[in-house]
């Protein structure tokens, strides 16, 4: 089994690396699409990633034209607050290996992908108020790799190794 998020244009340094480590302590590759505004390598990044950054899986693609040429066989649900199929819903436990894009922090994934792909858009319910969006980048990864992994029994996963 494999789990993937792919991150279209991040934008926020920060948010990239704590999706970094999200994904070095749940064994999952981390693709992540250009062009992005800042380096892989900054302090920003790096910071939020820890000391876990040199265990990380990472792939670059330069376009998402580019992810598509080499992932074209492959299903890839598209996280947006734009369908109502929830994130939970999703049998995942139906795939050997599961590929969940996010988009840009200012807008997301654009419209037109999403209407290509909208038999494998999702979402994570949130209250409707006003000038509220979204959740934070890194938050929504992290709650859909949970639910992946909580689906697959956590594999080759520790639980923690002491009690009180």
């Amino acid at each position: 089994m494999s789990l993937n998020i792919v991150l279209l244009e991040p934008e926020i340094p920060q948010n990239t690396g704590n999706i970094a480590r999200t994904c070095v302590v749940t064994d999952t590759i981390l693709h992540i699409i250009g062009p992005i505004k800042f380096s892989l390598s900054e302090k920003a990044v790096k910071r939020a990633g820890l000391d876990y950054w040199s265990s990380l899986k990472l792939h670059y693609y330069n376009n998402y034209q580019e992810f598509l040429d080499q992932h074209y066989d492959k299903t890839v649900f598209y996280a947006t607050t734009k369908t109502h199929r929830l994130y939970c819903d999703v049998n995942y436990k139906s795939y050997k290996e599961v590929f969940i894009m996010f988009g840009k922090e200012s807008k997301g994934i654009p419209e037109k992908i999403l209407k290509e792909h909208r038999e494998t858009n999702i979402t994570i319910p949130m209250m409707q108020i006003e000038n509220a969006r979204s959740l934070n980048l890194s938050n929504a990864c992290a709650v859909v790799i949970y639910e992946v992994l909580r689906q697959w029994d956590f594999p080759h996963m520790s639980k923690s190794d002491s009690e009180f």
